[in-house]
């Protein structure tokens, strides 16, 4: 029955680097095998618990949550929340009877990971980020596959034998749409230049604040944007926007296809999974790193997009002082802009979520 019917458990969540690469690994698999059982874990109050069922797949929540890194409530809960998820685990799993778990990062997998791996369920582990998370390090040497985007994160871990580099998978929807259907998704004007904002699915405030301090100069050039704020900020730059038409403005998009076809350049952090769909779509970006990212990673992932040509860095501390005048001056130059494109989609790997869905139904048969 399995190899006909095969059910996989995926868990990821917490932010969108974590949801999406899960999101596509699902549709790989189900495309490679239409009569396969999915079933997602996340939480009830993240990104995950939305997007999930918008996309057709059945969810179920545990409760559990990050450690913070000042004394909060969460914190002193974590004890309670890891004994809670592991039984909520072990009666997701006893239910399910899943081939196969797979994670994607994130405290989310956690749980999931370790009980599947107590019953010697077959485990796949995927990490985006040059610098594994926490449970990628606690889980690794126990899962049967890694999967990383990157050779340096082998450094970091204790086993390696199992560990195979892929890349970032990324939506299949990426790359499909052209950029009049782009600018017609979010009513832009279609002979307009046109920026992709994203200012992060939770927040980043001093992008967000950067693009705020230039917003004069960029509409005055006959920029318009598209900008994500995150669920944090959108209040608070609606009200310094004030009646200015800027393009389109919202807390998160939830049709990225569009968003990309629509943008000339993208302005953005640097965590892996955009970076993944950057280069699968071959957009120029000017990459604003999170400063504190664990190991950095986010300056290391940047590094990686600037050395190949695709993108430009900007240090979180000088974003206010240099994003404006980056901005004109790569929207002035359509030779440049030709260049990072074409540089942009030699780095991507559309190939990863395939592979590792052909892996995961391996684990099944």
């Amino acid at each position: 029955m399995a190899a006909q019917n095969p059910r996989i458990l995926l868990a990821g969540g917490g932010t969108g680097g974590h949801l999406f690469p899960a999101l596509a690994i699902a549709d790989e698999g189900r495309k490679i095998e239409p009569a396969a059982e999915l079933l997602f874990i996340g939480t009830k109050n993240k990104i995950e618990a939305r997007v999930v069922p918008q996309r057709g797949y059945p969810f179920q929540t545990i409760w559990i949550s990050g450690l913070h890194r000042r004394l909060t409530l969460d914190n002193l809960l974590f004890p309670v929340k890891v004994a809670v998820s592991l039984v909520q685990s072990f009666v997701i799993i006893k239910r399910f009877q899943p081939d196969v778990v797979v994670g994607t990062g994130g405290y989310v997998c956690g749980p999931i990971l370790s009980v599947a791996t107590w019953f010697g369920i077959p485990t796949v582990l995927h990490e985006s980020n040059s610098y594994p998370g926490f449970t990628t390090r606690l889980l690794a040497g126990r899962v049967n596959k890694v999967f990383t985007a990157f050779d340096a994160t082998m450094k970091w871990l204790k086993r390696t034998d199992n560990v195979e580099v892929v890349g970032t998978p990324t939506r299949e929807s990426l790359g499909i749409a052209s950029k009049e259907d782009g600018r017609g998704f979010f009513n832009l004007d279609q002979t307009r230049k046109t920026v992709l904002v994203l200012g992060g699915s939770l927040g980043a405030t001093s992008v967000n604040n950067a693009v705020l301090g230039s917003i004069e100069e960029l509409l005055a050039a006959g920029i318009q944007l598209i900008w994500q704020t995150g669920q944090r900020d959108i209040e608070r730059v609606k009200q310094a926007i004030g009646s200015r038409s800027v393009g389109w403005l919202g807390a998160f998009i939830d049709r990225m296809e569009y968003a990309f076809a629509a943008a000339d350049i993208v302005v953005c952090r640097a965590g892996a999974t955009t970076l993944a769909e950057l280069t699968r779509v071959g957009k120029p970006a000017i990459l604003v790193p999170y400063p504190h990212a664990a190991a950095d990673h986010q300056t290391h992932n940047a590094k990686a997009m600037v050395d190949g040509g695709a993108g430009l860095m900007i240090a979180d501390a000088d974003a206010s002082q240099k994003l404006k005048p980056a901005i004109l001056d790569l929207l002035k130059d359509q030779r440049r802009l030709a260049r990072m494109r074409e540089a942009s989609l030699t780095l991507g790997k559309p190939e990863a979520g395939r592979r590792i869905a052909e892996m995961i139904l391996q684990f099944t048969r």
